[in-house]
């Protein structure tokens, strides 16, 4: 046993790293589960004969180490490590069902209340009584189970074709939506592209245009030069020519005894004579002249005579006696003057009388501040954009859409004359101080001066870039203010048609632009409610304000000239006061204000606007 003992013990050690055994602890051994395997032996049905064997041979002290046995616990953790716990399954069975539930499930699913009961009655009385039996009393066939089944299926499915043709319909609507929107922004790109060729040829064309142009104002310079040359070269000749003829007259003027004694300086005769001839020259062709007058081209004889410009103004006495000036301004009247925008507000030059226009196509008239009509004015085939009274107070000129002018007589209630000179609308008109002349601005670029004796058009104040939006004339003077769509102001002498100043500042399109009073202030208004004033003396602007972002459509001075209202987009007048430098708005429009203007005195401010009303303020 001694020398078989290791041998076993080193075969045991080769099977176990053979099967790759894991190692375990053996001083952990007592807590490793194991398992008791029930063993059959089968009886080998042989002649050989087995002993017993001596169990004291076997016999191991507890003490002493047994290889076997730890050999044998090994292998008893190693299975417990392969044991792998697989958790319980159910198993489903169907049962059929009965016939009785099934009948009793049909009526339920109905609602069939009364023939549940009644049915359940008979049921357990034929039960109870034996007549039913165990055969006739089984479960269902399975047919009806899948009837019941395939109907439940197809209503679920009938519910699913219901719910994915509404997704149809809805898809089907957002794709017609869509090729619509397509086909719209397709035409708009197709519209887009035709206006950017049709450009790219204008373009191509007013530049080819434009460089035929190039020689001939390189060819207009060169004859201008060679003008101012020669007239440069003219004026030495005459300067010359005239030194040459004083000389003359000093040696007629000579006494004889001093021509003898300065004989290097007496001419001959023959060269006197010619001198003579060329002085009697001279002074015809200077009598043929005639002294420079403003030109004047066609002159009618009915054509009225600008008066002289004397510097007075006899409204500047009346103003330091009766002049009101406003310091706390609230709504005191509102009249419901027109069925469409007001656009211009005149005052009577003498009485408390203002005439309104409107986009209806009338002019009214009315009392200050009763809000009483008292004459309407019908005859314009288009919107009334602007008005004016006779410096008499006895005729009124309006302008509008229509690219008309048009004189009405108060007297006689008529329509007097009609100037229809103009190509485009009129926006604004204004009389001169006399009465015999009346200025025009129009969106064709120009104004136009009028004559109301011949009743013609004295002269046509070209310059401007864009529509002229608004005109007047300064108080007892010759002086026309304009102010333009193009950004500009312009001053015009009204004698030659002649622009004398034009005032640069503003950045977008001038609506408005008036003098104060006296004259040496103005005061214009912008499309983006930019107002500046002006000093006329200067020619600079000396104040600037933002009253925007809306447009400033008006702006009027207070007689004292300490204030201005401007009429703006938002609907409310915001008046200023020069010296102070506050600003007080003033709410009452329900939409924009197109006019604002002064009474007589300063008392009232009228305004009117697109909410079709007049109002009065005091």
């Amino acid at each position: 046993m001694a020398t078989v003992q290791p041998a076993l013990k080193m075969d045991l050690l080769k099977k176990q790293s053979a099967h790759e055994i894991p190692r375990i602890d053996l001083s952990k051994i007592d807590n490793v589960p194991y398992f008791i395997e029930k063993e059959f032996i089968r009886d080998i049905d042989d002649d050989f004969v087995y002993e017993e064997v001596p169990v004291e041979d076997f016999y191991e002290n507890e003490n002493e180490e047994n290889f076997d046995l730890a050999i044998s616990k090994l292998d008893d953790g190693s299975k417990d490590k392969l044991t792998v716990a697989t958790p319980p399954r159910a198993d489903l069975h169907v049962i059929p069902e009965t016939t009785d539930d099934f009948i009793r499930n049909f009526l339920v699913k109905l609602n069939l209340l009364k023939t549940l009961n009644a049915f359940q009655n008979e049921w357990y009385e034929h039960v109870q009584s034996g007549k039913l039996k165990a055969d006739e009393t089984g479960t269902v066939p399975d047919i009806y189970a899948k009837n019941q089944q395939l109907t439940d299926q197809v209503k679920f499915l009938q519910l699913e074709v219901d719910r994915f043709k509404k997704a149809a319909e809805k898809a089907k609507e957002e794709y017609v939506k869509m090729k619509k929107e397509r086909d719209y922004h397709r035409m708009h790109h197709n519209r887009v592209a035709q206006e950017k060729n049709k450009l790219i040829t204008d373009l191509k064309r007013l530049k080819l245009h434009y460089e035929t142009y190039e020689p001939l104002l390189k060819n207009m310079k060169d004859k201008y030069e060679g003008a101012i040359r020669d007239k440069i070269v003219n004026q030495l000749e005459r300067d010359r020519a005239m030194a040459e003829l004083g000389a003359i007259k000093s040696n007629e003027n000579m006494s004889p005894k001093e021509k003898i004694d300065k004989k290097e300086l007496g001419p001959t005769q023959k060269r006197l004579l010619d001198y003579r001839n060329g002085e009697k020259l001279l002074k015809e062709e200077m009598s043929k002249k005639k002294p420079e007058e403003p030109f004047i081209k066609n002159r009618h004889p009915k054509d009225s005579e600008f008066p002289p410009e004397t510097g007075l103004n006899p409204y500047l006495n009346r103003l330091k006696e009766d002049a009101h000036n406003l310091t706390s301004i609230r709504l005191s009247q509102t009249i419901q003057a027109h069925n469409l925008p007001i656009s211009s507000i005149a005052i009577h030059p003498r009485k408390m009388i203002a005439v309104t226009t409107s986009d209806d196509k009338t002019w009214k008239m009315w009392t200050i501040p009763d809000g009483q009509m008292i004459m309407r004015g019908d005859g314009h085939t288009d919107w009334v954009s602007g008005c004016d009274f006779h410096p008499n107070g006895k005729m009124l000129a309006t302008s509008s859409g229509d690219s008309t002018v048009k004189i009405w007589n108060f007297e006689k209630q008529k329509c007097m004359h009609t100037f229809t000179d103009h190509l485009q609308a009129v926006w604004d008109v204004s009389w001169h101080s006399c009465g015999n002349f009346l200025v025009s601005a129009s969106r064709d670029n120009t104004a136009k001066v009028w004559d109301l004796n011949s009743l013609r058009c004295r002269y046509t104040l070209r310059g401007h870039a864009d529509a002229v939006n608004s005109v007047e004339f300064l108080h007892f003077s010759n002086i026309v203010l304009t102010g333009s769509a193009d950004k500009t102001i312009s001053l015009w002498d009204a004698r030659t048609g002649l622009v004398a100043h034009t005032f640069y500042g503003h950045m977008n399109s001038v609506n408005h632009a008036t003098f104060n009073l006296r004259g040496d202030t103005l005061a214009s208004c912008d499309s983006m409610g930019i107002v500046k004033l002006w000093d006329v003396r200067k020619i600079a602007v000396t104040e600037s304000h933002d009253f925007g972002p809306y447009s400033a459509n008006s702006v009027a001075f207070n007689p004292l000239s300490t204030m201005i209202v401007v009429a703006s987009d938002d609907g409310s007048l915001k008046s200023f006061n020069i010296q102070s430098q506050q600003l007080t708005p003033l709410a009452a429009h329900e939409d924009a204000v197109n006019c604002v203007n002064f009474d007589l005195n300063g008392s009232y401010i009228l305004s009117g606007g697109c909410d079709n009303t007049l109002r009065v303020w005091s």
